[in-house]
């Protein structure tokens, strides 16, 4: 089969849960940030910086450029949600989310089919001589059900 439909199939399936994110985190008010997914659980502030800063360090991941906004990472991936994540408004993790989007969505699309089936950067030669499954289409599709796993938390708000 052709890599190149394989590529479009994960492509649109990222597009699809990220725009679905998107609407749905354009669609609340501020108040609606500040609420738990269930009873001491992270706040959806936190899922939405969650999600920017686990997709920033995308293309550091695949190797297509340096990390968007690592410094979102102590706060967001490093520790759970708590008052560091205040330090961050809605507004900011806002354009945050759509700088990180719009130029991963720029990265992505001029990247050649067969380059997705190389090596990403969190892995060694090694590793990925002995299991080439791992490869940077493999990471797209993990952040892609990854995405997925948390919308399924924040409908419950």
């Amino acid at each position: 089969m052709d890599q190149q439909l394989f590529v479009k199939m994960a492509l649109q399936g990222w597009n699809t849960q990220v725009a679905r994110a998107e609407k749905y985190f354009n669609a609340l008010s501020e108040a609606d940030f500040q609420k738990t997914v269930a009873p001491g659980k992270n706040r959806v502030i936190y899922l939405y910086g969650h999600l920017t800063s686990y997709h920033g360090l995308l293309s550091d991941t695949l190797g297509l450029g340096e990390a968007f906004y690592p410094e979102l990472a102590p706060v967001f991936l490093r520790s759970p949600d708590g008052p560091a994540v205040n330090a961050y408004p809605v507004e900011k993790l806002r354009e945050y989310w759509n700088n990180v989007h719009a130029r991963l969505t720029v990265l992505f699309n001029a990247l050649p089919a067969e380059d997705w089936f190389k090596r990403h950067n969190a892995m060694t030669d090694e590793d990925f001589a002995n299991d080439p499954t791992r490869n940077r289409l493999s990471v797209l599709l993990s952040r892609t059900n990854h995405i997925a796993y948390h919308f399924g938390q924040l409908v419950l708000v």
